[in-house]
């Protein structure tokens, strides 16, 4: 991969001109309340196109308006969807870039996590990849300036994924976002009621309620899950749809929700 990892699905789930893209993500975050609520340690968000799933991303990065000098790094990690492979990965590329600029990778963390056999680099599994590239306008919008950290899952357990969120976790300056999308391609109803179900396992902190039909994030997901409920977090549901709700047919439709974590009074 070049040094930089250059934008794949700019002018397809979001803008691909910078003003216009700018304009988009400010109106999504400026939609939404927030009423001084408290910063974040995990956000889990969806990877949609904006026009379906935008304004439920929009719920958790206004949480961030309040940290933007605070936080300076941000680890992205998603699920592969055009490349199979064991493990988690990183890329080769030294900064990633969208319309609205580039954001430089966190080379030395990322060193440390292939040398201590965390994450392994497979550039592939990142070229095509849009669950961790359509975070990054929001990212840039809501915080400015940051180090990024872009990890994709393939097959790995939940154990796995937590060793690496352990060895990333750092204090205040440290943002995690977990790239999801929920039930994909069933009727509206039926939609509903599976994401119902993996709503409440997501807020039990339940990892093992969660099957391949729940979440196609659901590898990234189960290893958060055990971490939050190992270090004893809370967490808050911001928004539960679907594309039926948002911009889409209710004949076949895929599910979205967003939801902010929050460590412990005095662990963090």
């Amino acid at each position: 991969m070049p040094a930089i990892r250059t934008a794949a699905v700019a002018g397809l789930f979001y803008p691909a001109a910078a003003a216009e893209l700018r304009g988009e993500v400010a109106e999504l975050l400026g939609g939404t309340e927030t009423a001084a609520a408290p910063v974040p340690k995990v956000l889990i968000s969806p990877h949609a196109g904006y026009i379906y799933s935008g304004r439920v991303a929009a719920t958790g990065y206004c949480r961030l308006a309040q940290a933007r000098e605070r936080i300076t790094r941000v680890v992205l990690l998603g699920p592969s969807h055009f490349v199979g492979f064991h493990g988690l990965a990183a890329a080769s590329a030294d900064s990633w870039q969208t319309p609205l600029g580039s954001v430089p990778v966190d080379r030395p963390l990322v060193v440390r996590l292939i040398e201590a056999k965390l994450i392994e680099v497979l550039d592939a599994a990142h070229a095509r990849e849009h669950s961790l590239e359509v975070h990054l306008p929001f990212l840039q919008v809501a915080l400015g300036e940051f180090a990024l950290i872009p990890i994709v899952a393939g097959e790995a357990s939940p154990q796995a994924v937590a060793d690496v969120l352990d060895a990333v976790w750092g204090g205040p300056e440290t943002l995690i976002v977990v790239s999801t999308d929920l039930s994909h391609y069933l009727d509206y109803r039926t939609c509903q009621e599976t994401d119902r179900r993996t709503a409440e396992a997501i807020e039990r902190l339940d990892p093992d309620a969660l099957g391949p039909e729940s979440a196609c994030g659901r590898v990234p997901v189960r290893g958060l899950l055990a971490v939050a409920k190992r270090r004893g977090m809370s967490i808050a549901r911001l928004d539960l749809r679907n594309s039926g709700d948002t911009a889409g047919p209710r004949q076949r439709v895929v599910g979205y929700g967003s939801w902010a974590l929050f460590e412990a009074e005095g662990s963090g």
